[in-house]
């Protein structure tokens, strides 16, 4: 009977011509196509070959080329998900370092694909009709916003950390906290960081508590730079007490030393306004007289991956020079979605409406309350039993580690008791990944991460879950 099998093993070609495999080939590349459907022929040859009892063999006889078919399209989606794709975030974690972190307005997409499908003026001056900078037209924007000297863009803000320290304190002593010797995440570590830049860590203080003394006791001729790290991602609280920024500034132009402040999150806005609790802003750092403040560009500035330097035009100048910047410059998509950005931040009322980050994080709970009730009469209208629930959502991202924004959420109600684990599995595979939240044994959706305009599509793909899984 196995040799009957093997011989009735379809072709490739032969399932090619079956209409639904005909349409998911639409979605995926040729190769990845053709190798799903070779894959799940060779497996099926497999499973023939082991099989000994006689029943289970004639039922795959039975169903020999629907179970092929079945397993292609099995392997096609999970081919399909270990590509970058766009996923639903239900989880009410505005800045989700696994799914992007910040996300952009649809207008600044529009802006980019326009970019990135035609020639552009990357490193030509129109005006002149010469060559011209990358990074002057995004440098002065920045500076117009944060209201520093000059600015520079890099890769990622360990990069920029690594520039700075590189240029101002190789093979010197850099001065920092130990209270602030922190791991950014991905177990990228600040002192392996000031190691790779080639100066030297001089730890002062105590984990909970450092004075101005700690940092005047070991501030010699061998200090190249005294750096400030703000600690984004984790708070110490009881007995604690830190260097005030402006204190430290004075220590540092007393000893002719630079102030150098890794303030990580980038945000640009005064959030307690609105309701929110107060995180440093680079504008502060810079009144308070830092010399170089670096910051990340995808966390609360609400952009893109991007490490950004500000400060005093002679030290920016000198980072220019520095031939590590070459191997962490940015490409013309990082600039071209940074000016966008920036601009929107020349009025703050524009970057609150138009940079959904800061919209999330400032918006009114009645408004999210809104969707979730939205979302729960659509998916009750359709035989989906659910429940609108108070839920807390966070920002994420490492920052503001202690802040909870009250926020809705959706529930699913059972006739029969099923895994919260199992209902997470089911949306996470689904063909759009709608990613959600456990907590208190029971799986729910957080409309904070849900936006307006893709209710209607994210309920649909709900409807199909329930009926392709029968939970209907």
């Amino acid at each position: 009977m196995k040799k009957i099998l093997l011989r009735n093993l379809p072709k490739v070609d032969i399932i090619l011509k079956n209409k639904e495999i005909e349409n998911m080939g639409k979605s995926v590349d040729y190769y990845t196509f053709l190798s799903c459907i070779k894959k799940s022929i060779n497996q099926m040859r497999e499973e023939i070959l082991k099989t000994e009892d006689e029943e289970k063999l004639r039922l795959l006889g039975e169903n020999l080329e629907e179970n092929i078919i079945k397993n292609i399209l099995s392997l096609v989606e999970k081919e399909k998900r270990k590509k970058i794709q766009r996923v639903f975030n239900g989880s009410g974690t505005i800045l989700h370092t696994n799914l992007g972190r910040s996300v952009f307005s649809k207008k600044i997409g529009e802006k980019i694909g326009e970019i990135l499908s035609s020639y552009n003026n990357l490193e030509y001056d129109i005006e002149e009709g010469k060559r011209g900078s990358r990074y002057k037209n995004l440098e002065n924007l920045i500076s117009q916003v944060v209201g520093s000297e000059s600015a520079l863009v890099v890769n990622n803000n360990a990069g920029a950390v690594i520039l700075c320290l590189n240029e101002f304190s190789k093979n010197k002593n850099t001065i920092i906290s130990r209270g602030e010797l922190v791991e950014i995440g991905g177990s990228f570590r600040v002192p392996e960081i000031i190691k790779f830049s080639g100066a030297n860590l001089l730890e002062v203080g105590a984990t909970n508590i450092t004075h101005l003394d700690d940092y005047k006791r070991n501030v010699d001729e061998e200090t190249g730079v005294l750096l400030k790290v703000h600690t984004s991602n984790y708070k110490i609280k009881g007995f604690t007490q830190e260097v005030d920024l402006k204190e430290l500034v004075k220590l540092g132009k007393d000893k002719n030393k630079l102030v150098i402040e890794d303030i990580g999150s980038g945000n640009l806005v005064e959030f307690s306004k609105y309701g929110i609790v107060s995180e440093p802003t680079v504008m502060k750092s810079l009144e308070a007289g830092v010399d170089l403040v670096t910051f990340s560009g995808d966390k609360l500035l609400g952009g893109c991956q991007a490490g950004i330097i500000v400060g005093k035009k002679e030290l920016i100048d000198r980072l220019k020079k520095n031939q590590f910047l070459r191997a962490i410059r940015v490409d013309k998509i990082t600039i071209a979605l940074l000016e966008e950005l920036f601009t929107n931040y020349l009025d703050e009322r524009e970057a609150i409406k138009n940079i959904p980050t800061l919209r999330m994080i400032t918006e009114k709970v009645e408004d999210v309350e809104e969707r979730a009730i939205r979302l729960s009469n659509i998916l009750e209208e359709r035989g989906i039993k659910n429940k609108v629930i108070e839920t807390k959502a966070t920002i994420g991202g490492g920052s503001m580690p202690d802040e909870e924004i009250k926020s809705f959420g959706i529930e699913f109600i059972f006739e029969r008791k099923i895994s919260p684990n199992r209902l997470e599995e089911y949306f996470r595979k689904n063909k759009i990944s709608i990613i959600g939240r456990i907590e208190d044994n029971r799986y729910f959706l957080d409309m904070k991460t849900i936006f307006l305009d893709d209710i209607d599509e994210l309920a649909q793909n709900i409807q199909d879950i329930f009926l392709e899984r029968g939970l209907v």
